[in-house]
Formats: C-alpha cells, structure tokens, sequence
C-alpha cells in the first residue's frame, strides 16, 4: 500500500500515512472549513490500511497545537474505529497523544479523550 500525505495549510494539520512502517501522524492546527471535506481521503486510506494489517502494530502520533470543535468531533471518530479495530478485530494500535508541557488545554483534551476509550493503548506524551 502507499503511503499518504496532506501537506498542512494555514487551518489545517499535516497528516501522514507512513505504510511501510506502519505509523499515522498528524501535526499542526486544525480548524478546517469544511471539516467533513478534509476527513473524507483519511478515513478512506484508513479503512483499506487496516484492512489489510495483520499482526503489526500501527502506531498514530498526534501533535496539534489547536483544534476546533469539528476537528475535536473528528479526533472522537477516528479514536472510535481504532478502537473497533482492536476489540473486534484484535489489531494492535497505539495512540500517541503528544502535547508541549506549556499547554495545559492539550493535556486535558488528551486525558479527555483516554478516559473514553476502553481497549485501544492510549499514552499522553509530554514534550519538553
């Protein structure tokens, strides 16, 4: 499968899909516009990647700096299919929360988050 990428913008975070070592990472700021227009390629590349991964660990990196309430919404929906990835289908993922120790807001959001999920391996990284 080939990897994916979204360059950021001014509103939107860089998202990409390193399918060869089996990582996601999405950095930045995310305010999009028409946020179901920006999330529609990533779930797709999602969805026929985690089809096809068998016993690997697939590991996503999150580092935004600001997020909107759509991308917040959007965050909850990619973190419910993970997780249905990995209590339906016993794959192994790793999410990787990771927020600069200066911003309070990040850690709180991320510790939001963790206690929503149940089964997926959900670690808060603080960055110095």
């Amino acid at each position: 499968m080939d990897n994916f990428t979204i360059e950021a913008t001014k509103h939107t975070p860089k998202v990409f899909f390193n399918a060869e070592n089996n990582m996601l990472e999405i950095n930045g700021e995310s305010y999009p516009e028409n946020m179901a227009e920006f999330a529609a390629p990533i779930f797709s590349w999602l969805d026929e990647y985690l089809e096809q991964l068998e016993n690997q660990l697939f590991i996503v990196n999150i580092e935004l700096t600001y997020f909107n309430s759509s991308s917040s919404k959007m965050l909850l929906d990619l973190f419910d299919r993970l997780e249905e990835e990995v209590s339906d289908n016993g794959k192994k993922v790793t999410v990787n929360w990771i927020y600069d120790a200066d911003n309070d807001s990040a850690d709180e959001y991320g510790e939001e988050f963790q206690e929503d999920l149940e089964s997926l391996t959900f670690n808060l990284v603080q960055k110095d």
